[in-house]
């Protein structure tokens, strides 16, 4: 019996352990660059296990609008920060710093939004904070 407690405790810990295995790494985000830009929010999503937000980024003379879809930190470190789940809006115009995905695609990790209109800041936890900044 003791071995059999011990072998479901066992397979009950490891079990609890592979959802945190699962997670991504950042790795596919360059934390070296920074990309700025002005768009217009499209849509955001206040979902686990990192709240999304794509903005269509304000086109280049002649070219067509790129869509950036945006990936920050849980919904938890978020409130912690100061966010709520209606702190972006479809339509909010928008001025994103982000750190590129390594492939080049329109993605990244957000590290800082500033709303246009009211000029509030908001930041994510993804983006390391470098000394001095």
């Amino acid at each position: 019996m003791r071995v059999f407690t011990s072998a479901v405790l066992a397979g009950l810990v490891l079990g609890l352990a592979a959802p945190a295995g699962a997670h991504h790494s950042f790795a596919m985000f360059d934390q070296a660059r920074i990309v700025q830009f002005k768009g217009t929010v499209k849509d955001f999503q206040w979902i686990n296990p990192h709240a999304v937000v794509w903005v269509v980024a304000e086109p280049k003379a002649g070219a067509a609008p790129d869509v950036w879809t945006i990936e920050l930190t849980s919904p938890g470190n978020l409130t912690r920060m100061g966010w709520t789940r209606k702190a972006l809006k479809p339509g909010d115009r928008v001025d994103v710093q982000l750190h590129p995905l390594r492939d080049g695609q329109h993605g990244g990790s957000l590290s800082k939004v500033v709303l246009t209109d009211t000029g509030q800041v908001l930041t994510s936890s993804l983006a390391p904070v470098k000394p001095g900044s």
